[in-house]
C-alpha cells in the first residue's frame, strides 16, 4: 500500500484525467513506478523554467550593484 500527500486541486485535476482515460490511480501509481524502473529514474527531463533563471540572474545582479554603490 502507498500513501501520497498531494494538494487536493492536483489531486482532482488528475483523477478527472484518468477516469476520462479510464485508468485507475492504482494502474497511474503503478504505470509510473515502471516508467522510474525502466528510466532508472523520473521518467521526464525536471529542469529549472528560464523565466525563474532569468529572474535570478537580474536579483543578482541587482545585489551586487547595490554592494557597489554602498561600499
Amino acid at each position: 500500500m502507498t500513501h501520497a500527500r498531494l494538494t487536493p486541486e492536483i489531486k482532482e485535476k488528475a483523477e478527472a484525467i484518468l477516469k476520462e482515460l479510464g485508468i485507475s490511480i492504482s494502474a497511474a501509481y503503478e504505470m509510473f513506478y515502471r516508467q522510474i524502473i525502466a528510466h532508472q529514474g523520473i521518467p521526464f527531463d525536471l529542469h529549472v523554467p528560464q523565466i525563474r533563471i532569468r529572474s535570478r540572474q537580474c536579483r543578482t545582479q541587482e545585489t551586487a550593484r547595490e554592494k557597489d554603490t554602498t561600499v
